[in-house]
């Protein structure tokens, strides 16, 4: 018994991985359309210019959607598993 209880829980686990991996697929292609800076070009352009001029490289929309929109839809994808699944 208390293996199937492990392997539900390892299930959901990567169920939710799963999702969070499609879902961050999906808006790093969403954000290229909309000419937003993903994670991916904004530790590329610190690598290139260093921390502070790629931060004051970034516009507002970018801030919103890396520290808002970005982990807020994540998020989202991980608690809709554990709450369908």
């Amino acid at each position: 018994m208390c293996y199937n209880i492990a392997m539900q829980i390892l299930l959901k686990i990567y169920l939710a991985g799963l999702a969070v991996l499609i879902v961050a697929i999906l808006l790093n292609g969403l954000a290229n359309l909309l000419h937003l800076a993903t994670w991916y070009s904004v530790l590329n352009s610190i690598s290139e210019i260093g921390l502070a001029s790629a931060l004051r490289s970034l516009k507002v929309l970018d801030f919103l959607f890396l520290l808002l929109v970005y982990p807020f839809l994540l998020g989202l994808a991980a608690y809709l598993v554990f709450r369908l699944f």
